[in-house]
């Protein structure tokens, strides 16, 4: 129902040359230090993603120390999650330019940061700018590195190696939500959030751990990527013509580009050869030379695939499945955050505070939704079984969990909504997935970056959305409807969509053999 990178026509190479050898798959690509990269991406949702999903504990601690309204309190928590996602598009630069590994060590410093300056905070509006701000850029400048990284070392196991790390969000929303809570009433919320900006230095570590593959590798992966797909019934039946007839994406600028970058290195190298004669001082300076020119040439080609994947004559934005992904992600993960938010106060409101402190409901999400993410993973990697029709399924199932929370009144069925919303809320580590299926991985970084920025717009709107509802009404029961409503129209997106298109390929393919 989708496009795979094969019908969109991205192309990484003329494979035609290396076809004719035999490769030798690396051993870096789908096991070695590919599990590494697993455990890297894995930490780092801990001590993101976890965190930001353990953020009611420190919302309840706002709401009683600056007495402000829960819409108000509630911008906090979602400017920190809304931004690390909306700087995806931003952070996709900085790693086309810096690489994955400088930009998630920039990242933590960042993100650490925010956390300690948090600490001394004396009003919200404060917080919008150390916590929300600060914190939420360097938590962008980790999350998608992470993503994007096991999406370059995985070829054949793809769904389970993201299901596998992006299940430290379940294991981080569950021993984060413990970690705050016995932080805050030992300690107090302000010496929580300096020992958690502690913690969080650790994803300096992670982003180390994120060693880029060379260009030779990444060929060997296309290579023997694209043998075994071929011989795979699993192929998508959907063209984007669009694209095709534009051409491969930023093909013809990225050559002239490499040409001229090569003159440019090779006249500094020459020079540097010539100069061999003079004195040391003219050494070091050519040496400088010749490596400020290699930063600008980086730089410039960073700089230019990620112009042309947004902005040139064949870009993203002209395949219609994945513009109609981006509509679905502006509704859905406001759904999915407003519970973890609210909550807390539901369960206060309900006067089930004895039984949740037992077991906190957002910790049956959280424990829940590790197992969904590693089941729905492996069973998208069985060849029979279209990782499309599971991505949707999810889809209908969490859609159809947060409409009906509001008519559960009891712990026990809280408890079973909330389980079925953390199983289906597994489908998030299908997301990277099915985006480099769209667009290849070439150009991963830039669509996922667009893809979790259309999420943090979710994410930045929702929780206040909730709270400001929630403070006309006294009642949460119209803010889950309305987002239900509202993720239900993005599900339609894209089931819609591709239909439309695949019947506009079938009218084209039959018109050109009628002629």
């Amino acid at each position: 129902m989708y496009a795979s990178r094969e019908d969109i026509g991205y192309d990484f190479g003329d494979d035609s040359k290396v076809g004719s050898k035999p490769i030798k798959p690396n051993p870096n690509i789908d096991g070695g230090w590919a599990w590494m990269i697993v455990l890297s991406s894995f930490l780092v949702h801990i001590l993101i993603m976890g965190s930001q999903m353990a953020l009611g504990i420190l919302n309840m601690e706002w709401l009683e120390e600056f007495n402000q309204s829960r819409g108000l309190t509630a911008w906090v928590s979602s400017l920190s999650m809304g931004i690390t996602l909306i700087v995806g598009p931003f952070i996709g630069l900085f790693i086309s330019m810096c690489g994955c590994r400088t930009t998630a060590i920039i990242g933590g410093i960042l993100n650490a940061l925010g956390w300690i300056l948090s600490a001394y905070a004396s009003n919200v509006h404060y917080l919008f700018l150390t916590f929300g701000v600060t914190a939420g850029i360097g938590s962008g400048m980790v999350y998608l590195p992470a993503v994007v990284m096991v999406g370059q070392y995985f070829q054949n196991r793809r769904a389970l190696a993201q299901g596998l790390s992006t299940t430290g969000t379940g294991f981080g929303a569950f021993l984060m939500t413990a970690l705050l809570k016995y932080l805050c009433t030992e300690f107090g919320w302000r010496n929580a959030m300096f020992i958690q900006g502690a913690i969080s230095l650790n994803l300096c570590v992670c982003g180390a751990l994120m060693r880029p593959l060379s260009p030779k590798e990444l060929r060997e992966k296309y290579v023997v990527g694209n043998d075994r797909e071929e011989n795979r019934a699993k192929a998508l039946s959907q063209s984007t013509e669009t694209i095709k007839s534009n051409g491969v994406l930023g093909q013809e600028p990225e050559k002239k580009e490499e040409v001229a970058n090569e003159e440019v290195l090779g006249s500094v190298q020459h020079i540097e050869i010539g100069g061999k004669s003079g004195s040391e001082r003219s050494m070091y300076g050519l040496r400088l030379f010749k490596t400020v020119s290699q930063l600008t040439v980086t730089v410039r080609k960073g700089f230019a695939l990620w112009y042309s994947s947004y902005f040139g004559a064949a870009s993203l934005f002209t395949n219609r499945v994945f513009v109609a992904f981006i509509i679905w992600a502006l509704f859905a993960y406001s759904s999915f955050v407003i519970p973890f938010i609210h909550l807390p106060e539901i369960v206060k409101q309900y006067k089930l505070s004895r039984q949740d402190n037992v077991f906190p409901l957002t910790s049956i999400i959280a424990i829940v939704h590790i197992f969904g993410k590693v089941i729905l993973g492996i069973i998208s990697d069985l060849p029979c079984i279209s990782t499309w029709n599971v991505f949707l399924m999810a889809n209908f199932t969490l859609v159809t969990c947060i409409l009906t929370l509001p008519l559960m009144q009891t712990y026990i069925g809280l408890a079973v909504v909330c389980a079925l919303i953390g199983f289906s809320s597994g489908y998030f580590s299908l997301m990277p997935v099915v985006t480099e299926d769209l667009v290849g991985t070439k150009h991963l970084a830039n669509a996922y970056g667009i893809i979790i920025c259309a999420n943090g717009i979710s994410a930045l709107l929702g929780p206040p959305f909730a709270g400001w509802i929630y403070d006309i009404t006294q009642k949460y029961d119209f803010s889950f409807y309305i987002a239900g409503l509202l993720y239900m129209v993005g599900i339609i997106f894209l089931l819609v969509q591709p239909c439309i298109q695949k019947k506009q390929s079938t009218d084209k393919s039959t018109e050109e053999a009628q002629v």
